[in-house]
């Protein structure tokens, strides 16, 4: 059981407030998140300067394309460096087979999008989609597995579900994770560090409990000592 890593959602708006957070974070966290809002706003470029100064990059877009585009997008997230990039298992096992190809041998790990940490029962049913989360989850796992997926991303509460019927090597990445006694803003299916790596998972993605906090490296010191006692109980 590898130990589990710390990645901080870098969801901001600005060039110069991710690298105020990359500054404030190293040593704190492992990865950093680069989601849509940002990469929009600050381009290749930054993800390009975290790389250069040390961070490991989840590259979080949820690509979701015909095969060929998703294919271009995997071979330029790769040329940045990029360590993690998302893509949505709904895209269909050819996309993601595409994707995989793509990747090769020296690419991103590809981490398949099951169902959004913000979907509940009411909204999976709305968009159509045949069971529950739990359902859900493990048939577009599976899925990813099949079609060279490396991972899932997944909310805490899937996670020993998804080690079990996939392989402990199959990479889990979680978020949704909150600190006892916090907020659950609009997450529908939380868990607490502690519960997400007794689960299993092996990347923990944690947003804004850490990026709105008055001290953000506190925070994440926190969090990390909570993950080291789950991991040791674990282990």
């Amino acid at each position: 059981m590898s130990r589990p890593r710390l990645a901080v959602a870098f969801d901001v708006a600005t060039r110069e407030a991710a690298i105020k957070a990359a500054t404030e974070l190293q040593g704190q966290a492992d990865i950093a998140k680069v989601g849509l809002e940002l990469f929009v706003s600050a381009g290749p470029a930054l993800v390009e300067d975290l790389v250069s100064s040390g961070w490991a990059v989840f590259l979080d877009l949820k690509l979701h394309d015909i095969p060929a585009t998703v294919s271009g997008a995997v071979r330029a997230a790769g040329r940045l460096g990029v360590e993690l990039l998302t893509i949505h298992t709904s895209g269909g096992r050819k996309m993601i087979e595409a994707a995989a190809a793509a990747r090769g041998d020296t690419g991103p790990k590809l981490l398949g999008v099951t169902v959004l940490t913000s979907l509940d029962g009411k909204q999976i049913e709305e968009v159509g989609w045949d069971g529950d989360a739990a359902r859900c989850v493990a048939r577009l796992a599976r899925l990813a597995r099949e079609a060279g997926c490396d991972g899932v991303v997944s909310s805490p509460h899937e996670v020993a579900a998804i080690k079990a019927a996939e392989g402990t090597d199959f990479l889990v990445v979680s978020p949704g994770i909150r600190p006892a006694g916090t907020g659950a803003d609009d997450q529908a299916r939380v868990a607490t560090a502690a519960d997400a790596v007794l689960a299993g998972a092996d990347v923990l993605v944690v947003g804004r409990p850490i990026m709105n906090a008055p001290e953000p490296a506190a925070v994440a010191a926190a969090l990390r000592e909570e993950m080291e006692e789950a991991y040791a109980r674990r282990s």
